[in-house]
């Protein structure tokens, strides 16, 4: 059984919050679930049962409320065949709300959630856990972590341009064609870049064509079709970029993934 619920993210949050999902999937495999690297931080507050995660960074924890920051390695999720919870996909923008600083201070960690807000993420995961209805979570969260969406920290306008380029591009952007558009040196947008955002422009990218690949590759496009259609030269060089980010071909994570296939092939949602 896959339950998934997206929620509908009001206009005065979508700078900050890409997409918020609330999931509870039982039957599934027991196993490893990988979680990927793209472009967005993930926060979940996991129910039932805390997430039992070895980081991209490879330390192991136990997790009732998570916030992972951008990471170019996979972090793994161990799981009995049950997952119940809600996950966040935030901008970076919507990071720096939490942490009060650059998203890049995050860069291929994890912490618990309380690290960043305190005691007010152990009373949301409470009320959350003791909530019924999927619409009442998602307002829950939304209210406790974004009531006042005003970031203590701002972007330099060139980096943030910088990044908007190549996420519009979904990182198929050349990387000294973005500096120029700036007005920087390719040397100096990458240091200003990896201090904002904790990747250097060109693993950016590099981590935002994998994040197309993935969506591509879940939704059943033939592999050199997804190769050709990210930028990549052919379906041997898709297979090292997964290898490199994921662990294992396209073709073994859609046998061994449960939670993954049944995630990213279908599942309810309103």
């Amino acid at each position: 059984m896959a339950e998934f619920v997206e929620a509908r993210i009001p206009a005065h949050l979508r700078a900050f919050v890409e997409s918020m999902t609330g999931y509870r999937i039982s039957g599934a495999r027991p196993g490893v679930h990988v979680g990927m690297p793209s472009g967005t931080v993930t926060l979940v507050l996991s129910l039932d049962a805390p997430l039992d995660l070895v980081g991209a960074d490879g330390r192991e924890g136990r997790f009732d409320t998570l916030i992972a920051g951008l990471h170019a390695t996979p972090a793994f999720i161990r799981h009995d065949g049950r997952q119940h919870g809600l996950q966040l996909a935030l901008t970076p923008a919507g990071a720096s709300v939490l942490l009060g600083g650059p998203p890049g201070e995050l860069s291929g960690t994890t912490v618990d959630l309380g690290e960043l807000v305190g005691p007010r993420a152990r009373r949301l995961h409470e009320r959350v856990s003791e909530t019924p209805g999927w619409d009442a979570r998602f307002s829950l969260v939304t209210d406790a972590l974004f009531a006042r969406p005003e970031p203590r920290w701002l972007p330099r306008p060139e980096v943030e341009h910088a990044w908007r380029l190549l996420e519009a591009s979904r990182g198929r952007a050349p990387i000294r064609e973005v500096a120029s558009e700036v007005g920087w040196s390719a040397r100096h947008l990458g240091e200003r870049f990896r201090a904002e955002y904790g990747h250097a422009p060109k693993t950016t990218a590099r981590v935002l064509r994998f994040q197309e690949s993935h969506r591509l590759v879940a939704a059943g496009m033939p592999l050199a079709q997804v190769a050709a259609h990210c930028g990549l030269a052919d379906q041997s060089h898709l297979n090292r970029e997964w290898l490199a980010f994921v662990g294992s071909p396209p073709t073994r994570w859609l046998r061994a993934d449960d939670l993954a296939f049944v995630q990213d092939r279908g599942g309810s949602s309103r």
